[in-house]
């Protein structure tokens, strides 16, 4: 082999260091963003026009598109409320594969709430992060978000994803 050829293979495996380091510290951000009220700056993790398609509590999806939706849902009563109350949403680490400029992550999510003096677990999802590499770095293009309830469909992420 070549030093040419060792050097391009290292920089292959620099590059993808790189990304995976990259998409980790997005995903990290997400939480401290969120839980601080830094809703436009949360909002900005996704591209424009990116989605966020989610599981309510009474098992409703929706989808919210970014940034204004986004925007709007961390300036919510019931975000602010939980983010007043005392609240930690936390991103385990995921389960990354890049194919050149996409991403695809699956991991788990998970938000802490504080209630008088103790703190308990409210809720685990599974979450699929797509992700798109952008001139400004990787970021997200669609969160897919099911609760970890028991559901088929939360169990049907995590077997599609794994399966890819």
């Amino acid at each position: 082999m070549s030093i040419e050829d060792r050097v391009a293979a290292l920089e292959t495996r620099l590059r993808a260091a790189e990304d995976h380091l990259e998409i980790l510290n997005l995903l990290n951000c997400y939480g401290p963003l969120v839980d601080s009220g830094s809703g436009p700056e949360a909002a900005d993790l996704w591209i424009e026009g990116g989605t966020y398609t989610f599981t309510t509590p009474d098992r409703t999806i929706g989808t919210l598109s970014s940034p204004e939706g986004l925007i709007g849902m961390y300036a919510s009563e019931g975000h602010m409320g939980l983010v007043n109350t005392g609240a930690a949403h936390l991103t385990a680490t995921p389960r990354i594969t890049v194919d050149g400029d996409r991403a695809t992550a699956l991991g788990y999510s998970l938000v802490v709430l504080k209630e008088g003096d103790r703190w308990f677990l409210w809720r685990a999802a599974v979450n699929e992060w797509k992700l798109v590499r952008t001139d400004k770095g990787w970021k997200i293009e669609d969160r897919f978000n099911r609760p970890l309830d028991g559901a088929p469909d939360s169990h049907e992420i995590m077997r599609r994803v794994i399966a890819k």
